[in-house]
């Protein structure tokens, strides 16, 4: 009894989850049949329960002790990683759900399903954060890219999000096969699956030229394909600017904000801990991806005229920052990554307020900002929006003092201390580049021709104006207190030390 109580404590948020989304089933499903009670009511009810889950759930993990617990036969691991970790993530939904409810009754998405689908998505990050072990890793991520599938393609009367979602599934399945090929050869050449055995196996192991060696390196690189196809990471981001453009603005947003701290957890676990006396492997591997990330998602950035590629190719030149931290490998380079990756989730959530809720009116019909070209004249119809939007590419092009120059300094100092002075270089002139195509957005919202047509940009939402300005605020005055982010962020990493 004692030992299930111990196993149950460390997956307690997650059960919670699962029974009442069980409980939500069942309500949609009697509900929405029932013809005097179907929408808008439904809409509205299941948008305030799943809110409610989340707060709870949030209250549930807070409320637990950040433990260091192997649990369930070894196959699970809690620590303060996974303890500050899950306590990012469902904040980060909280204020994802709350920019996202306005689109949703606009747009007309009358499935309760949605919500359904967003709380088993919670789960299986959530899992994948705390998972231990070759075979559970695969089980928590395919979980996680089913339910991505349908998200994708959930706009049932757009043919854009069914291609969006057929893409993601056929480039997606490479990924699993990759991933699933790679933990087999794994587990052939060693008999075993949990991260921890494999660690200590592969302790003092030294490459050589034989057929062990060689089979064990071509495992290895299959499992991290996976990871960085997961993590868009270029050359295996092809997926992303489609599956983005194609996936309705709520969906983009929550691809683009949520699964990243999961899978950079793992990653984390996979190459510093088990894999981290094949570093002379992976740091070559590491390096070659980050060059091509940066490049790619700078360059790629240029060419694009809409918005959801736009963001696409850009969070595509961050993962290339993400990676270029961990070269070093040390707890500093954990710390360094865990700060950029918080910072940029709280510049992407304001960015994407902004773009979802956006909306023009043009006589006689309201549209969907889409393309870059939307913002042009911006200030003379809401210069506190436009003015809001400039700090936000300020601080993704990393211009003083905003945070995400603190973020991006810390990363290349990181990078500094393995002598990565070339890589280092790169990433400088790399950003100095990238401000280009952030100042000609500038450019557009203060000097952009208007047109024939004037436009009216319909009000945001309270909501939405609310995350908008909690991001903005972050941003701008992060620098005051700037301890507060490190001092999580070492927490987080202490745990990779052992």
């Amino acid at each position: 009894m004692y030992n299930f109580l111990y196993n149950f404590y460390s997956i307690l948020t997650e059960t919670y989850i699962v029974f009442s989304v069980c409980l939500l089933l069942m309500y949609g499903v009697f509900l929405s049949t029932y013809l005097a009670l179907g929408y808008p009511l439904l809409s509205y009810n299941f948008t305030l329960l799943v809110f409610q889950i989340l707060v709870f759930s949030f209250f549930l993990t807070f409320l637990q002790s950040p433990l260091h617990v192997i649990s369930w036969d070894s196959v699970l691991l809690s620590d303060s990683f996974t303890y500050y970790a899950k306590l990012i993530l469902i904040v980060i939904t909280i204020g994802w759900l709350l920019l996202s409810f306005e689109y949703l009754v606009t747009e007309k998405f009358n499935y309760f399903e949605f919500w359904i689908l967003i709380l088993l998505a919670l789960v299986a990050m959530l899992f994948i954060l705390q998972s231990y072990d070759l075979l559970v890793i695969y089980l928590a991520i395919e979980f996680q890219s089913l339910i991505f599938y349908v998200l994708a393609s959930i706009n049932r009367t757009s043919e854009f999000s069914t291609e969006a979602g057929l893409k993601y599934f056929i480039l997606g399945a490479f990924s699993s096969a990759f991933l699933l090929c790679g933990s087999s050869i794994i587990y052939g050449l060693t008999g075993l699956t949990n991260l921890n055995d494999l660690a200590q196996f592969f302790s003092g192991f030294i490459l050589g030229e034989n057929i062990f060696s060689y089979n064990l390196i071509i495992g290895f690189i299959f499992i991290l394909v996976a990871l960085l196809f997961k993590l868009s990471a270029a050359p295996f981001h092809i997926w992303s600017p489609d599956v983005y453009e194609g996936a309705p603005f709520v969906v983009t947003a929550f691809f683009s904000i949520l699964p990243k701290l999961a899978i950079v957890g793992l990653i984390f676990k996979f190459l510093l801990y088990t894999f981290y006396d094949l570093i002379l492997v992976w740091q070559n591997i590491i390096l070659v991806v980050t060059f091509l990330s940066l490049v790619i998602g700078t360059f790629g950035a240029f060419a694009q005229y809409k918005w959801k590629r736009f963001l696409a190719y850009s969070s595509i030149n961050h993962v290339g920052f993400l990676l270029l931290a961990i070269l070093n490998g040390d707890v500093e380079s954990i710390s360094s990554v865990i700060f950029y990756l918080i910072i940029y989730i709280i510049t992407m959530l304001g960015v994407f307020a902004f773009a979802i809720n956006t909306k023009i009116y043009i006589y006689p019909t309201i549209y969907q900002m889409r393309y870059l070209t939307d913002i042009n004249g911006l200030v003379k119809y809401n210069p506190f929006l436009a003015g809001s939007i400039v700090i936000f590419l300020f601080s993704m092009a990393g211009i003083p003092p905003t945070a995400g120059f603190f973020s991006k300094l810390f990363v290349l100092l990181t990078a500094i201390q393995v002598n990565s002075f070339g890589m280092s270089l790169i990433a400088v002139l790399v950003s100095c580049i990238a401000c280009f195509y952030y100042i000609r957005l500038i450019r557009s919202m203060y000097f952009g021709i208007l047109g024939n047509n004037w436009k009216v940009f319909k009000p945001m939402n309270k909501m939405s104006s609310i995350i908008l300005g909690i991001s903005l605020l972050s941003l701008l005055f992060a620098f005051i207190d700037i301890e507060i982010i490190s001092v999580i962020s070492l927490a987080m990493s202490i745990p990779f030390l052992y």
